[in-house]
């Protein structure tokens, strides 16, 4: 039997690890610690878990995040008690938004040891407010087996709960006593005899199908966007005959596909193509949805929304009935202001109970997936309205082709638009938020490279950018960070994950001495104050921080260096290549070439 009968914690963490491990779990970050000794043992010693240990708690639960974003299955998180796990708070609030299912396990001290001042001790109950799924304080350990069949029944709870119906945070606050190494109890080895062999063989909660023995940890079973089982679940091939009816009634009708990180994304981008062909409606696509990097599945994908929208006349021109939106917003102004101004009616098609419309307008939430749509396979005419859209799309790509093709020096929002021609064909690559995503949803041109974009935009944060993409690229293709110097500065501690990292991360590191999104803002007009206390310039040397993190560098100072160190990737290992800019000329070319290919258009 796979329980640890040494004494009383290491029975009750191994229950706690082996029940995880039935249920699907493959991989745990432990952040050090003595309280959590009992867990950390427990993982490292399962020989079906990848126990990882990360020394820094927020770069640990970014990693975390991270690595649940790319395989889909929820991901253990553990650390030691007192502010060790007030670190995870960043993590905990961007999973939330992002629906990423993450089982958070803070060790605490039993009760009689709190509120007396006996030493990193503090109230740990409901620590992250609102925002888990789920949260509940675990009883304290002891030799009782109805404990342990509670336990059990606790993690099925909070597996489920980290997954369903909205992928989140499930928070289980595990107080120990001593003692915490596994030092030996004869009370407790006598308890091997009691324990029953079939233990593990029981049912999960009610309205799952399956016993826990008999579950396979498949990532497809437990994505992201997964939704309940078909009898829990009336939406799962849904027939919305009168809606298509509603729609097909329309000529003037966009899709918007915004911010989405699919599990699955060609059979995700194909469902949205056959939408846009039945209906002949354009695709609006955000820079950090796939449906860029799958361009051959949508003849009518238009990249260039946010600067169509900067000409009065065309915007006027081009504004729909309606709107289907899929999934969150894009990232662009223009966009939103434009459908503010319109005021169309606007469906939502998303499987979560989120409220998914910032702008408050005329809208209807449909609570499926895209890909569960059963969707006509007829072809609608191509409208005038449509022909439109596709025809000044295709002039402004044209532009930005001309103007990006003019550029020699390193320019940063060329950068974006570069890596979507020679990337090689599906990579999945991080974006820092701020101004990376920003050159994304403007250059980011489409294309059929299968790219995977994945990005932190739940709560929009630049903490554990580069923690989060290397949780993505553990045990996964080479991938690609694309981010600033502030973002990266902000989490330097993700580097010390490389002894223990498995796969390969190029970081492209714009450094522009500072924050280049505040140089887009009205702010950046009265300095003083703007550059000390918004742009923070902080004038490190890079090459000498990868010296001291033992990290490949290299200075790029032109676009073929760049191409060549980028196709093919590397197999293994950690490169940041620094491609140094000037943010103030960097912020004059984009507003002047913006506004420059809005009023070309006719």
């Amino acid at each position: 039997m796979p329980i640890d009968f040494r004494n009383t914690n290491t029975i009750w963490a191994s229950v706690l690890v082996e029940t995880l491990s039935r249920l699907g779990l493959q991989t745990a970050v432990i952040c050090p610690g003595s309280r959590c000794a009992p867990l950390a043992v427990a993982f490292a010693a399962h020989p079906n878990i990848e126990a990882i240990p990360i020394l820094d708690e927020r770069s640990a639960a970014f990693f975390a995040l991270g690595n649940a974003r790319n395989t889909g299955l929820p991901v253990a998180l553990a650390c030691t008690s007192g502010t060790a796990g007030a670190n995870f708070y960043p993590a905990i609030i961007e999973a939330r938004e992002s629906r990423i299912p993450l089982l958070i396990l803070t060790a605490d001290r039993p009760p009689q040891l709190r509120d007396c001042h006996a030493g990193q001790a503090i109230d740990q109950t409901r620590f992250y407010g609102n925002y888990p799924n789920w949260q509940a304080e675990l009883a304290v350990p002891a030799l009782d087996l109805r404990l342990f069949a509670y336990l059990r029944q606790t993690i099925v709870r909070a597996w489920d709960r980290s997954r369903l119906p909205t992928p989140g945070v499930v928070h289980l606050n595990c107080p120990f006593c001593d003692p915490l190494p596994p030092l030996p109890q004869p009370e407790a080895q006598a308890l091997e005899t009691q324990f029953p062999d079939d233990f593990f063989d029981f049912p999960t909660p009610v309205g799952a199908k399956h016993w826990v023995k008999n579950i396979e940890a498949k990532p497809e079973n437990f994505h992201p966007n997964a939704s309940p089982s078909d009898d829990e679940n009336s939406l799962k091939n849904i027939e919305l005959g009168d809606l298509f009816e509603v729609w097909k009634r329309v000529d003037r009708g966009i899709i918007i596909a915004g911010v989405a990180q699919p599990q699955h994304p060609e059979t995700y981008c194909r469902a949205i193509a056959q939408l846009s062909q039945t209906l002949g409606f354009p695709v609006l696509a955000e820079g950090l949805s796939p449906v860029r990097n799958y361009a051959f599945l949508n003849p009518h994908l238009v990249s260039t929304y946010d600067i169509l929208l900067r000409n009065p006349e065309l915007s006027r021109e081009l504004a729909p009935e309606i709107v289907i939106q899929i999934g969150d917003l894009p990232t662009s102004k223009e966009l939103r202001t434009w459908l503010e101004t319109i005021r169309s009616q606007v469906w939502v098609l998303d499987p979560s109970c989120h409220n998914l419309d910032p702008l408050h307008g005329k809208t209807i939430h449909v609570p499926v997936e895209i890909e569960r749509l059963n969707i006509s396979e007829s072809v609608a005419a191509r409208s005038t309205f449509l022909k439109r859209w596709c025809e000044v799309e295709l002039k402004v790509r044209k532009e930005i082709a001309r103007s990006m093709g003019e550029v020699e020096a390193i320019l940063e929002p060329k950068i974006a638009w570069l890596l979507s021609e020679i990337l090689p064909k599906s990579t999945p690559i991080w974006f820092a938020n701020s101004m990376p995503v920003r050159d994304v949803e403007w250059f980011w041109k489409p294309n059929d490279r299968r790219i995977q974009p994945f990005f932190n935009r739940g709560a929009n944060g630049i903490d554990g950018t580069l923690s989060s993409a290397l949780g993505m690229t553990h045990r996964a293709l080479p991938g690609v960070l694309l981010t600033g110097d502030l973002s990266f500065l902000h989490d330097t501690n993700g580097l010390l994950i490389q002894n223990k990292w498995n796969g390969h991360l190029t970081i492209l590191l714009i450094n522009n001495n500072g924050g280049g999104i505040f140089q887009m803002l009205p702010i950046s007009q009265f300095d003083p104050p703007f550059e000390e206390f918004f742009a923070t310039p902080q004038t490190v040397n890079f090459e000498k921080l990868c010296r001291a993190y033992n990290v490949e560098y290299e200075e790029i100072t032109t676009w073929e260096q760049l191409k060549q160190k980028l196709d093919p990737l590397p197999q293994k290992g950690i490169r940041i290549l620094e491609l140094k800019t000037d943010r103030r000329l960097d912020t004059q070319w984009r507003q002047q070439h913006l506004l420059k290919l809005a009023l070309k258009i006719d």
